[in-house]
């Protein structure tokens, strides 16, 4: 059922609003591999035509799309053409006709349909010469009425028929010829075999062309275009095909038919799958060998005929010589990679040093940089070895300096004409110029560069992947056979093949005779015989050296063009490259060879019958002659023979038939009329020749239609003289009279209206003008048939074309039809190429200075084009071509102009300057930009452009313009080819991904050989592209669009979760991470599982990272010489592609899935951090195993660790985080042991710091540094600072969100300073101290009473003994240590500020007064006074003045004979009240410490220990026991040295009150937040209102109430990191909502999960219980609003 649209439930995206539907089935075939093959129609629909679906018929002229598709791919594509029991159904052959007739009446029909042939054969024979009597058309119309029934189609097979068709169409009369093509209609409307047989059997007549005059073969002609109009509807619009005359289109139709026919028996000579055959299998084998052969020398005879019909051989640049570079088609060409920048490289990297040794004969990296930094001195020249940031390897540069810094070594390089800092193992000396030599192997390899050759001189890109895993798989040169390596191939051996089928008889069997003597064959050679011939390369090259000189012109120009003549001929074996020149040269001798032998025997002649030599040509034929060269002499035969009295038929003759095989001279002859008028003494001689040479029957067989241009251009010139122009319309009269082909091809080219105007400037006063007119008029509509006919020849050709490369894919099978890569070169001709600047306008207008308007397109930016006129009146126009469509339009500006540089520009279009209505695109132009690109790719011609210059920088008046680029379309055939071959690339690789898809989804373990699946595809499109693809955007075009069709949607299907969520690629990548520790043994299953994966995974991302970089913005660079390393810069350099976006989910998935499982088997352990980190690294390595160092796979194992951190409850997240937190702080304590211990600590601590960071922009990141915040505080007061803390805050300073541990370190800086400051505060009071003493001395001295001293000295001594609370008596008694005589102790005081250290209520206050010596209470009464004075510095007053209480935190050193003690603050009060008492009791110690009993507990315990100085002694009236000092004669100890009494460190649980504090106040925060934005309604609030709101409520109450607030304890402190915190949660859960347009407003939603609960029942003092809430960790993606400011908050401060 033709054009009913059956199977439409799968669709292919062809491109932007195209798609396929699976139409109808054909036919089908036993495939290569003995499945069945099945052909699908699929229909090509744009957006809309199949929207609602209302109709189900399809126009038969629709474009469509034939593929073979297997069984599987049927299944998967096409489910409705599946019959119940799951097979295909078959095309129905059926008729419904043949049903309805009886077979009697149809035996009768046929007996009459007979009759009648031989009647209407035996009519026309009587009719000869004369009016066709009506009986003859009465038969022929009952026949043709008999041709349309179906059932009776056999009968006009018969042979009487095409007889019949034959005088039919070669008779004179209309009529008949008019019947015989409704017979022919009526035979070819039942089916395409029908319709091809029939035009075939037609052409293939013998002498056809002699019996059809030009009427009948435009009949026939007209039968072909109407039947193939609606096979391959293909638009060339916009491209100028070549005029092709009726002949030799007509020999192209014959060519065209035949190589149909020939496809269709090799479609249907498999016969139908399961079909009874007789046949032997090597019969049919043979019979099908045969047919190949004879399709592919047929369909080469069909490529080389087209070719010289659009006239691509006589090209001006031959694509013989060009030689794409070999590169990967699936990855992005790099912008370097051209011939010229490869034969740089290679003279480049074939320069060596005489004196400096190379990096490959040093045993390390290490010692080769340290030979490189001895030896390199300044303006020594050096090579880069890698590639390093902005230089590549193979850059020369010369080295300026070097230093301690990092990178070391400045040098300046030559590739970007700029100093750049590199290290010294990335070098190789080449010294001073002296010392440099070139290899000799330099010259031989540029000469294999320019003849594309590169041979093995260096290693190729495929073996060179240093930033890769592998090198490209796909394009490892495969194992050669030797055998095979000295024979020829079947492609090449067939083309070889083509050309000795085009000999003669004897030159044929005396080729055939070489190859049985040199082959020694049994055999004699036949057709099937020769098809299979394996020839020796030896052989071939003998064959190709003796070739030209036997072949004709035509085919001697397609052997020169031919691959094995390029690869094989006899410029191959010289080693010299086949230029167009030197191939013209040779064409041009082996044409002059084949004349050289009649005009050597013509002079002869002459000679014996003493006749005069040739007189010389005609003055003005004499330019003409000498620039032919020795081919001009041709010319100057044909003049004499036509110049004679009469012309002489024995000498004009041979010159046509010379002129047939050697075509230039003529074409120059006829070119010569393109010339001025000035010179028309050549005009009158050339048309004279020209005239007469019409005359004869065998000048009809050259190529005038190739030169027909030239005769246009002297009709149309205004300048041309009256006589030339009369001449000339009389020759092309005479032309036209001869062959009405001739007058098509004028009509074509516009020759009507030339001479209606030839006629109105002459008056009509020119002979056979009119007539000529109106013969040309009336080939209008062949004109018409004309171009349809090459339309419809070069679009199925290009259909066949397709359908070679899609068998090539589907079999496997190379492509063995001669000249395929130049009929693939010709279509992608210019695909490379761009029309620009002048190609693309006519001419380029200004508002003003006209002048100055050639300066836009000098292509100089130092020039430029300046306006002179009123702001905003500035523009320029372009008169675009006709027919140019734009691709880009770049004006170049420089900053420099100032306020002469444009601001803003509109673009518009119009079809006229009058009707510039249309803007097209306004531009605002940067300061600093240089080129602006105004319009791109345009899809309509605008006549006009027009570039309007509304306002100048600064408010400028005049503008100024650097330059003007145009980019035009590309020419020619390459878009309509690209166009086809990716369509049907697109559709073939997309149904076979659904097919593979199918299979995996069936069988996840098939996931395994889709490695060597997609490696073969691609190597098959890699090798095709390297044969037959002319350049690399051609090749690039066919790798993007497989690598899209193919590799997306495969990726796509295998990265999809199933019904479990486990997608198929996530089970293998699964599988691959179990048996990890499996595959370290090469022999074992698991590597050989491993190494599969492996190749997948390299396979599908080894395009994607490849992509051209972004230009780097200068930005600051904080570290490094040249710039930062960042992974997250290479992240976000280009946004992912699908395939890449899914593989890293997919990757991101499996770790997350891998990391949960982790830390819900082993959050409980021990060792959890420790083996977490191993799992991390184990991770990371598989990582860059599977996918190579990408930053993308990085940052997905990041986020799926961050994910699975996520899915952890509050309270475990809480102790996986206080856990980390510990590990690190035993690491850090454990690296100050030094030696081994201390570097192994030290390396533990760098990979946990690494697993770490993934803690980053998380929710548990809040926790962790609340645990890291109290394990620091302990460590920097009870060691102190040392710099690893710095490097590790350093390194994981974004895990804090709130940043308190780097303010810890800061608030220790600023003791410091204030330490310092107070040193040099106590030396000024020392001063004033003794500059009183100094003045009481004088006093003294000047006559003061001693009682008055007496009385004044013990003043200040009661002053001294009491102990003054405010700071006027402090002031006095911070002087009582001034003369204290024993050694002052070292004090140093650290303020804490509470807002970042961790006072708890355990760090009760001290009371200095009580607690301590008088000698340390006046140091800190004066470091107090000290403080309160730096409070009132004037540039201190904006805020309230802060206070010092003084804390038990901080440590001390305490001397205890040769001992030093390392004690705490509390453990020096306790020794130090034994240097007064012989025993104290500890009961007595808790009254004046105020210290809780577990606390001075945990300070004695050390101070008892076996290195304590102490004893505790228990007795029974005395609770706690008594202290007293160890006696050294019952336990000895060390007398010397430092002893670390410090109590440890003491960790805390997250499942004590603290952590269930911190899950009270975040369940607190998420009742807030849900209770306010219900308050809000639907409009909701701004994500910042929302946190002040929420803090406010904190802050005020009267939720959460004061007393809830207040039983939290140090979690009830809020900030707003909290509070967004909580708000991302809840987002995550569903219970808020962003609104689309606004994303930062938020509204409260139908909640989930989660319900809000009562803030009444979450108070504790409530008889309620709390509602169920589980909250978890969540990610934090933004960071939180500053602080607010605490008035009024008072610090805290210790000692040592």
């Amino acid at each position: 059922m033709v054009g009913e649209l059956r199977y439409r439930e799968f669709r292919v995206p062809l491109g932007p609003g195209l798609h396929a539907y699976p139409d109808e089935l054909i036919r089908q075939r036993v495939g290569h591999d003995g499945h069945p093959e099945y052909q699908i129609r699929w229909l090509i629909l744009r957006r809309g035509d199949d929207g609602d679906g209302a109709s189900s018929q399809v126009d038969c002229k629709a474009e469509h799309i034939l593929l073979w598709m297997s069984d599987d791919e049927i299944y998967a594509n096409c489910h409705k053409m599946l019959g119940e029991d799951g097979q295909v159904i078959g095309p129905s052959r059926e008729s419904a006709e043949a049903g309805a007739l009886d077979k009697t009446v149809l035996g009768e029909m046929e007996t009459d349909v007979k009759s009648l042939i031989q009647r209407a054969l035996r009519q026309l024979e009587e009719c000869v010469g004369t009016i066709p009597p009506a009986p003859l058309l009465h038969t022929v119309h009952v026949l043709s009425a008999y041709a349309s029934i179906e059932p009776l189609t056999g009968v006009f097979k018969d042979p009487r028929v095409l007889d019949l068709l034959m005088h039919m169409l070669s008779s004179p009369d209309y009529q008949i010829r008019w019947s015989a093509g409704r017979m022919i209609q009526a035979l070819s409307s039942h089916d395409a075999g029908t319709r091809t047989q029939i035009l075939l059997s037609l052409s293939q007549q013998e002498a056809i062309e002699k019996h059809l005059d030009f009427d009948s073969r435009c009949a026939l002609l007209a039968l072909f275009a109407q039947a193939t109009l609606s096979e391959h509807p293909m638009s060339f619009e916009g491209i100028q095909l070549p005029q092709v005359p009726g002949r030799l289109l007509f020999s192209l139709v014959k060519r065209y038919l035949h190589v149909t026919f020939l496809l269709d028996q090799l479609n249907d000579s498999a016969g139908e799958p399961g079909a009874q055959n007789n046949s032997a299998p090597e019969e049919l084998s043979g019979e099908r060998g045969r047919l190949e052969l004879e399709f592919s020398m047929a369909m080469g005879t069909l490529i080389s005929e087209l070719v010289q019909a659009m006239r691509w051989d006589w090209a001006t640049s031959r694509p013989g010589s060009l030689v794409r570079s070999p590169c990967s088609i699936f990855q992005p060409q790099p912008a370097d990679a051209s011939p010229e920048h490869l034969s740089t490289q290679a003279q480049r990297s074939f320069r060596r040093s005489r004196r400096f040794r190379p990096r490959s004969e040093f045993a390390s990296g290490n010692t080769y940089a340290l030979y490189v930094r001895d030896m390199l001195q300044p303006g020594m020249r050096v090579r880069m070895l890698d590639d390093y940031e902005e230089i590549s390897v193979g850059d020369e540069g010369e080295f300026r300096q070097s230093n301690s810094g990092v990178p070391p070594v400045q040098v300046l390089w030559e590739s970007t004409g700029r100093t750049y800092w590199v290290h010294w193992h990335m070098l190789e000396i080449l010294g001073f110029e002296e010392d440099i030599e070139d290899m000799v192997e330099a010259d031989e390899y540029q000469g294999a560069v320019v003849s594309g050759a590169l041979g093995g001189a260096l290693p190729s890109w495929r073996w060179k992947p240093m930033t890769e895993l592998y090198a490209v798989p796909y394009v490892l040169p495969e194992d050669e056979d030797a055998e095979e390596s000295e024979h020829l191939t079947q492609a090449e051996w067939w083309e070889l093949l083509f050309f000795i089928k085009k000999l003669d008889g004897p030159a044929y069997q005396e080729v055939l005779q070489i190859l049985q003597e040199n082959l020694e064959g049994e055999h004699i050679l036949d057709e099937e015989i020769l098809a299979e011939l394996a020839v020796p390369i030896e052989l071939a090259q003998d064959m190709l050296l003796s070739l030209p000189q036997r072949l004709d012109d035509s085919a001697l120009r397609d052997l020169l063009n031919c691959r094995v003549y390029r690869k094989y001929g006899p410029e191959a074996l010289a080693g010299q490259p086949a230029f167009p020149s030197f191939l013209e040269a040779q064409q041009d001798v082996l044409l002059l060879k084949a004349q050289a032998q009649p005009q050597e025997s013509e002079n002869a002649a002459r000679v014996e019958a003493k006749e005069p030599p040739p007189q010389s040509p005609s003055a003005a034929l004499q330019h003409l002659v000498e620039g032919l060269g020795p081919a001009g002499k041709l010319l100057v035969d044909l003049e004499q023979a036509l110049s004679s009295e009469g012309p002489r038929d024995s000498e004009v003759k041979p010159c046509l038939l010379q002129l047939q095989r050697q075509p230039q001279p003529f074409l120059a002859l006829m070119q010569s009329l393109d010339t001025p008028a000035t010179n028309r003494a050549l005009h009158l001689t050339v048309l004279r020749i020209l005239k007469q040479l019409v005359d004869f029957p065998e000048a009809l067989l050259l190529p005038w239609h190739e030169a027909m241009d030239a005769c246009m251009t002297c009709l149309r010139s205004p300048n041309t003289d009256r006589e030339v122009l009369q001449d000339l319309i009389i020759f092309l009269h005479r032309l036209t009279s001869a062959s009405r082909d001739y007058a098509v091809v004028l009509n074509q080219l516009g020759a009507r209206d030339a001479i209606s105007k030839a006629l109105e400037k002459h008056l009509g006063k020119l002979e056979l003008a009119q007539e000529l007119r109106d013969m040309v008029f009336k080939c209008e509509k062949h004109a018409h048939l004309y171009r349809k006919l090459t339309t419809n020849i070069l679009g199925g050709c290009i259909q066949m074309v397709l359908g070679q490369i899609e068998d090539h894919r589907r079999t496997h099978r190379p492509i063995n039809i001669p000249f395929f890569d130049v009929f693939l070169r010709y279509l992608c001709q210019g695909s490379s190429v761009e029309v620009k600047e002048d190609k693309c306008w006519e001419k380029v207008e200004v508002s003003s200075n006209p002048h100055r308007a050639s300066k836009l397109t000098d292509r100089n930016p130092k020039t430029y084009w300046e306006s002179n006129g009123s702001a905003g009146s500035h523009y320029i126009t372009l008169h675009m071509r006709q027919g140019v469509l734009i691709r880009q339009l770049t004006l170049l500006v420089a900053g420099e102009d100032s306020s002469y540089m444009p601001a803003r520009l509109v673009v518009c279009g119009g079809d006229s300057t009058s009707s510039l209505n249309t803007e097209l695109n306004s531009v605002n132009v940067m300061p600093c930009a240089s080129r602006v690109t105004l319009l791109e790719n345009l899809t309509r011609f605008w006549p006009i452009i027009q570039i309007r210059i509304k306002r100048c920088q600064q408010g400028g008046i005049d503008t100024r313009i650097r330059g003007l680029e145009v980019l035009g379309p590309k020419p020619i055939f390459w878009p309509v080819f690209r166009e086809q071959l990716c369509r049907h690339t697109r559709l073939f690789y997309m149904v076979r991904a659904q097919a593979w898809s199918q299979d995996i989804a069936e069988d996840r373990r098939s996931l395994l050989h889709l490695s060597s699946r997609l490696n073969g595809a691609l190597r098959q499109e890699q090798n095709f592209a390297d044969h037959f693809l002319p350049d690399d955007e051609a090749a690039q075009a066919l790798g993007k669009t497989c690598w899209e069709a193919l590799v997306s949607p495969l990726v796509q299907n295998i990265t999809s979760p199933d019904e479990d969520g486990i997608s198929p690629l996530g089970w293998l990548l699964n599988q691959y991470l179990e048996c990890r520790e499996a595959a370290h043994n090469p022999q074992s299953r698991a590597a050989a599982f491993s190494s599969r994966v492996r190749r997948l995974t390299h396979l599908l991302v080894h395009v994607e990272p490849c992509e051209t970089a972004l230009p780097v913005v200068a930005t600051p660079r904080p570290k490094g010489r040249n710039r930062s390393h960042d992974w997250s810069s290479l992240a976000t350099r280009g946004l992912p592609s699908s395939i890449m976006r899914n593989l890293t989910r997919c990757w991101q998935a499996v770790v997350e899935e891998q990391v949960n499982n982790f830390l819900t088997s082993y959050w409980r352990d021990d060792d959890f951090v420790p083996r977490y980190c191993e799992h991390f690294y184990n991770l990371q390595k598989s990582s860059s195993e599977l996918f190579g160092p990408r930053a993308a796979f990085l940052l997905a194992l990041q986020n799926g660790c961050a994910g699975a951190l996520l899915r952890l409850p509050f309270l475990r997240a809480a102790h996986v985080s206080e856990q980390f937190a510990r590990h690190i702080d035993q690491r850090i304590q454990g690296s100050r042991i030094g030696g081994a211990r201390g570097m192994e600590m030290l390396a533990q601590l760098q990979r946990c710091l690494e697993t770490v960071l993934n803690f980053s922009g998380l929710e548990i990141a809040t926790t962790f540094e609340h645990y890291y915040q109290q394990y620091m505080a302990d460590r920097l007061l009870g060691v102190g600072s040392s710099w690893l803390e710095g490097a590790v805050l350093e390194q994981i300073g974004p895990c804090f969100p709130n940043r308190l541990p780097q303010q810890m370190l800061r608030s220790l800086s600023t003791s410091e300073e204030l330490q310092r400051q107070f040193h040099v505060y106590q030396l000024q009071q020392l001063d004033q101290e003794l500059l009183k003493l100094e003045d009481t001395e004088k006093k003294i001295q000047v006559g003061h009473e001693a009682s008055g001293k007496e009385h004044e000295s013990g003043k200040e001594e009661d002053a001294g003994e009491a102990v003054a609370a405010d700071m006027v008596e402090g002031e006095e008694e911070e002087n009582e240590d001034l003369y204290y005589e024993g050694v002052m102790p070292e004090v140093s005081v650290l303020v804490l500020s509470p807002r970042c250290w961790p006072v708890a209520s355990i760090c009760h206050m001290l009371n200095p007064e009580t607690c301590l010596p008088s000698y340390l209470r006046g140091t800190l009464n004066r470091y107090s006074n000290f403080y309160s004075k730096s409070q009132r510095h004037p540039a201190l007053e904006r805020g309230p003045q802060r206070q010092l209480q003084w804390t038990w935190l901080g440590r001390a050193e305490v001397q205890f004979g040769d001992q030093t003690l390392h004690v705490s603050t509390v453990q020096m009060w306790l020794l130090l009240n034994l240097n007064n008492l012989k025993a104290v009791s500890v009961e007595s110690l808790l009254a004046p410490s105020g210290l809780p009993l577990d606390m001075l507990n945990q300070a004695i315990g050390p101070l008892t220990s076996s290195r304590g100085p102490l004893d505790l002694q228990e007795q029974k009236d005395v609770p706690g026991g008594v202290l007293k000092i160890r006696d050294d004669s019952e336990e000895p100890r060390p007398r010397r040295g430092n002893v670390w009494l410090i109590p440890p460190q003491t960790y805390l649980k997250a499942e004590d009150e603290e952590g269930r504090n911190l899950e009270k106040r975040r369940n607190l925060l998420n009742c807030l937040v849900v209770r306010i934005l219900k308050a809000h309604g639907d409009e909701g609030l701004h994500i910042d209102q929302l946190v002040c709101l929420v803090l406010e409520a904190w802050q005020k109450g009267p939720c959460p109430p004061r007393g809830l607030v207040s039983s939290l304890g140090k979690g009830a402190a809020c900030s707003s990191t909290d509070v967004l915190s909580c708000i991302l949660h809840l987002l995550g859960k569903g219970t808020l909502r962003r609104h689309d347009d606004r994303p930062q407003m938020l509204s409260y939603a139908v909640p989930v999960t989660v319900m809000e609960p009562h803030t009444e029942s979450l108070n504790p003092g409530s008889s309620g219980p709390n509602p169920p809430l589980t909250f978890h960790t969540l990610q934090i993606r933004s960071r939180g609003v500053p602080y607010a400011s605490c008035t009024g908050t008072q610090s805290f401060s210790t000692f040592r």
